[in-house]
Protein backbone atom coordinates (compact mmCIF):
# COMPACT_ATOMS: atom_id res chain seq x y z
CA UNK A 1 0.00 0.00 0.00
CA UNK A 2 0.92 3.59 -1.18
CA UNK A 3 1.16 6.25 1.71
CA UNK A 4 0.64 9.92 1.41
CA UNK A 5 3.58 11.81 2.66
CA UNK A 6 1.33 13.65 5.27
CA UNK A 7 -0.27 10.26 6.74
CA UNK A 8 3.51 9.38 6.91
CA UNK A 9 4.50 12.95 8.88
CA UNK A 10 1.32 12.96 11.45
CA UNK A 11 2.15 9.05 12.28
CA UNK A 12 6.09 9.80 13.06
CA UNK A 13 4.42 12.71 15.17
CA UNK A 14 2.52 10.36 16.78
CA UNK A 15 5.09 7.76 17.53
CA UNK A 16 7.68 10.03 18.49
CA UNK A 17 4.96 11.71 21.22
CA UNK A 18 4.44 8.18 22.28
CA UNK A 19 8.31 7.44 22.48
CA UNK A 20 8.30 10.65 24.82
CA UNK A 21 5.57 10.31 26.76
CA UNK A 22 4.57 6.77 26.87
CA UNK A 23 0.78 7.70 26.38
CA UNK A 24 -1.12 10.19 24.28
CA UNK A 25 -4.19 11.91 25.71
CA UNK A 26 -7.46 12.90 23.11
CA UNK A 27 -7.63 16.56 25.38
CA UNK A 28 -4.25 17.22 25.79
CA UNK A 29 -3.49 16.38 22.00
CA UNK A 30 -6.36 16.50 20.03
CA UNK A 31 -5.25 16.78 16.33
CA UNK A 32 -2.67 14.08 16.95
CA UNK A 33 -5.46 11.65 18.90
CA UNK A 34 -8.11 12.15 15.92
CA UNK A 35 -5.61 11.21 13.17
CA UNK A 36 -4.52 8.31 15.16
CA UNK A 37 -8.74 7.57 15.75
CA UNK A 38 -10.47 8.68 12.44
CA UNK A 39 -7.29 7.91 9.93
CA UNK A 40 -6.90 4.09 9.14
CA UNK A 41 -3.55 4.84 7.49
CA UNK A 42 -1.68 6.73 9.79
CA UNK A 43 -3.31 4.41 12.66
CA UNK A 44 -1.70 1.68 10.59
CA UNK A 45 1.67 3.16 10.06
CA UNK A 46 1.78 4.11 13.78
CA UNK A 47 1.12 0.43 14.66
CA UNK A 48 3.67 -0.75 12.25
CA UNK A 49 6.52 1.92 13.76
CA UNK A 50 5.27 0.25 17.72
CA UNK A 51 6.39 -3.38 15.91
CA UNK A 52 9.69 -2.32 14.61
CA UNK A 53 10.00 -0.48 18.47
CA UNK A 54 9.39 -3.93 19.93
CA UNK A 55 5.74 -2.40 21.15
CA UNK A 56 2.12 -1.91 20.57
CA UNK A 57 0.64 0.73 20.22
CA UNK A 58 -3.12 0.37 21.93
CA UNK A 59 -6.12 2.75 22.26
CA UNK A 60 -8.04 3.04 25.64
CA UNK A 61 -11.21 5.22 25.44
CA UNK A 62 -9.80 8.64 25.15
CA UNK A 63 -5.72 7.48 25.60
CA UNK A 64 -3.53 5.87 23.52
CA UNK A 65 -0.57 3.61 25.25
CA UNK A 66 2.42 2.70 23.80
CA UNK A 67 3.08 -0.61 25.49
CA UNK A 68 6.54 -2.14 25.43
CA UNK A 69 6.95 -5.83 24.83
CA UNK A 70 8.10 -8.51 27.67
CA UNK A 71 11.43 -8.52 26.27
CA UNK A 72 12.12 -4.77 25.25
CA UNK A 73 14.52 -3.80 27.64
CA UNK A 74 14.85 -0.42 25.63
CA UNK A 75 11.62 1.07 26.47
CA UNK A 76 10.52 -1.49 29.51
CA UNK A 77 12.11 -2.86 32.51
CA UNK A 78 14.96 -6.13 32.64
CA UNK A 79 14.67 -8.27 34.86
CA UNK A 80 18.22 -7.55 36.40
CA UNK A 81 17.13 -3.34 36.30
CA UNK A 82 13.66 -4.69 38.07
CA UNK A 83 15.94 -6.32 40.93
CA UNK A 84 17.85 -3.41 41.46
CA UNK A 85 15.07 -1.05 41.80
CA UNK A 86 12.31 -3.43 43.84
CA UNK A 87 14.60 -5.35 46.31
CA UNK A 88 17.24 -4.81 48.61
CA UNK A 89 21.27 -5.47 47.73
CA UNK A 90 22.77 -8.61 46.89
CA UNK A 91 19.43 -9.76 46.61
CA UNK A 92 18.23 -13.17 45.08
CA UNK A 93 15.23 -14.61 42.26
CA UNK A 94 13.92 -15.66 45.67
CA UNK A 95 13.43 -11.98 46.16
CA UNK A 96 12.53 -10.42 42.74
CA UNK A 97 10.05 -13.09 42.58
CA UNK A 98 8.48 -12.02 45.93
CA UNK A 99 8.53 -8.47 44.25
CA UNK A 100 6.28 -9.71 40.86
CA UNK A 101 3.91 -12.02 43.67
CA UNK A 102 3.56 -8.29 45.44
CA UNK A 103 2.19 -6.99 42.59
CA UNK A 104 -0.16 -9.36 41.36
CA UNK A 105 -1.69 -10.00 45.07
CA UNK A 106 -1.81 -6.27 44.31
CA UNK A 107 -3.49 -6.46 41.25
CA UNK A 108 -6.30 -9.48 42.02
CA UNK A 109 -7.28 -7.27 45.24
CA UNK A 110 -8.32 -4.76 43.19
CA UNK A 111 -10.07 -6.38 40.16
CA UNK A 112 -11.87 -8.95 40.13
CA UNK A 113 -12.21 -9.97 36.34
CA UNK A 114 -16.33 -9.44 36.24
CA UNK A 115 -18.76 -7.09 35.13
CA UNK A 116 -18.62 -4.72 32.55
CA UNK A 117 -15.35 -3.12 34.36
CA UNK A 118 -13.00 -5.47 36.59
CA UNK A 119 -12.24 -3.04 39.13
CA UNK A 120 -13.57 -4.91 42.68
CA UNK A 121 -13.01 -1.62 45.12
CA UNK A 122 -11.32 1.74 45.16
CA UNK A 123 -8.53 1.87 48.24
CA UNK A 124 -6.81 -0.13 49.68
CA UNK A 125 -4.63 0.30 52.78
CA UNK A 126 -0.96 -0.79 53.23
CA UNK A 127 -1.36 -2.77 56.39
CA UNK A 128 -4.11 -4.84 54.50
CA UNK A 129 -1.84 -5.84 51.48
CA UNK A 130 0.31 -6.75 53.96
CA UNK A 131 -1.42 -9.18 55.22
CA UNK A 132 -2.78 -10.41 52.20
CA UNK A 133 0.50 -11.23 50.92
CA UNK A 134 1.78 -12.93 54.00
CA UNK A 135 -1.58 -15.23 54.23
CA UNK A 136 -1.76 -16.25 50.17
CA UNK A 137 2.56 -16.83 50.47
CA UNK A 138 1.67 -19.30 53.66
CA UNK A 139 -1.26 -21.18 52.54
CA UNK A 140 0.25 -21.58 49.04
CA UNK A 141 3.44 -23.21 50.54
CA UNK A 142 1.00 -25.36 52.81
CA UNK A 143 -1.25 -26.41 49.93
CA UNK A 144 0.66 -26.57 46.33
CA UNK A 145 2.75 -29.39 45.89
CA UNK A 146 6.12 -29.22 44.43
CA UNK A 147 4.64 -30.80 40.86
CA UNK A 148 1.86 -27.84 40.92
CA UNK A 149 4.61 -25.18 41.97
CA UNK A 150 6.33 -26.04 38.73
CA UNK A 151 3.22 -26.37 36.51
CA UNK A 152 2.60 -22.39 37.77
CA UNK A 153 6.03 -21.36 37.57
CA UNK A 154 5.88 -19.94 40.93
CA UNK A 155 7.42 -21.18 44.18
CA UNK A 156 6.19 -20.41 47.42
CA UNK A 157 8.66 -21.71 49.42
CA UNK A 158 10.96 -19.65 47.90
CA UNK A 159 9.38 -16.76 48.23
CA UNK A 160 8.11 -17.06 51.60
CA UNK A 161 11.73 -17.80 53.06
CA UNK A 162 12.38 -14.44 51.23
CA UNK A 163 9.66 -12.89 52.90
CA UNK A 164 10.08 -14.38 56.08
CA UNK A 165 13.76 -12.81 55.95
CA UNK A 166 12.48 -9.36 55.96
CA UNK A 167 12.47 -7.63 59.49
CA UNK A 168 9.20 -6.14 60.63
CA UNK A 169 9.36 -2.71 61.61
CA UNK A 170 6.10 -1.10 63.16
CA UNK A 171 7.84 2.67 62.89
CA UNK A 172 7.44 2.19 59.17
CA UNK A 173 10.78 1.62 58.30
CA UNK A 174 12.00 2.29 54.54
CA UNK A 175 14.84 -0.03 54.50
CA UNK A 176 14.79 -2.45 51.89
CA UNK A 177 15.60 -5.13 54.84
CA UNK A 178 11.92 -4.82 56.57
CA UNK A 179 8.62 -5.68 55.25
CA UNK A 180 7.25 -2.28 55.52
CA UNK A 181 10.43 -0.71 53.39
CA UNK A 182 9.96 -3.78 50.45
CA UNK A 183 6.30 -2.69 50.11
CA UNK A 184 7.10 1.10 50.34
CA UNK A 185 9.52 0.51 47.16
CA UNK A 186 7.74 -1.51 45.49
CA UNK A 187 4.45 0.98 45.46
CA UNK A 188 6.67 3.93 45.07
CA UNK A 189 8.29 2.24 41.83
CA UNK A 190 4.27 1.60 40.85
CA UNK A 191 3.49 4.82 41.62
CA UNK A 192 6.14 6.42 39.25
CA UNK A 193 5.04 4.38 36.34
CA UNK A 194 1.55 6.25 36.73
CA UNK A 195 0.07 3.05 37.88
CA UNK A 196 -1.29 3.43 41.08
CA UNK A 197 -1.56 6.73 43.60
CA UNK A 198 0.31 5.89 46.85
CA UNK A 199 -0.57 8.30 49.82
CA UNK A 200 1.89 7.55 52.50
CA UNK A 201 0.83 9.79 55.41
CA UNK A 202 -2.55 7.76 55.09
CA UNK A 203 -0.41 4.11 54.19
CA UNK A 204 -3.33 4.33 51.16
CA UNK A 205 -3.20 2.96 47.76
CA UNK A 206 -5.75 3.22 45.02
CA UNK A 207 -5.09 2.78 40.96
CA UNK A 208 -5.19 5.08 38.23
CA UNK A 209 -7.06 5.59 35.15
CA UNK A 210 -3.74 4.46 33.36
CA UNK A 211 -4.13 1.04 34.84
CA UNK A 212 -7.71 0.84 35.38
CA UNK A 213 -7.87 0.51 31.54
CA UNK A 214 -5.15 -1.56 30.85
CA UNK A 215 -6.40 -4.18 33.51
CA UNK A 216 -10.23 -3.83 31.41
CA UNK A 217 -9.00 -4.16 27.84
CA UNK A 218 -5.81 -6.01 27.83
CA UNK A 219 -4.70 -8.06 30.66
CA UNK A 220 -8.50 -9.78 32.27
CA UNK A 221 -9.53 -12.10 29.40
CA UNK A 222 -10.92 -14.91 31.43
CA UNK A 223 -8.37 -17.48 30.84
CA UNK A 224 -5.67 -15.28 32.25
CA UNK A 225 -7.48 -14.31 35.18
CA UNK A 226 -8.41 -17.82 35.91
CA UNK A 227 -4.95 -18.69 35.68
CA UNK A 228 -3.83 -15.63 38.65
CA UNK A 229 -6.57 -16.85 40.04
CA UNK A 230 -5.36 -20.31 40.78
CA UNK A 231 -1.63 -19.58 40.86
CA UNK A 232 -2.27 -17.64 44.27
CA UNK A 233 -4.72 -20.33 45.52
CA UNK A 234 -7.84 -18.77 45.14
CA UNK A 235 -9.27 -20.70 42.46
CA UNK A 236 -9.51 -24.53 42.85
CA UNK A 237 -7.96 -25.92 39.12
CA UNK A 238 -10.55 -27.83 37.14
Amino acid sequence: MAYEFEDIRISQEIFYFLLEHHELREEDETMLFKAYAEQEEVQDLVKSQGEAAQSTVERYGNVIYLIPKEENHFLGFSKAQLKAVLCRSNSTDKDYYLSQFVILTLLVEFFDGQGSSSKAREYMRVGELQNCISQRLKEGAEHISEEEEERAGIAFSNMLEAYEALKSDEKGSRARTTKEGFLHHILSFLQKQGLIEYVEQDEMIKTTKKLDNFMDWNLLNQNNYKRVLWVLGVLKEG
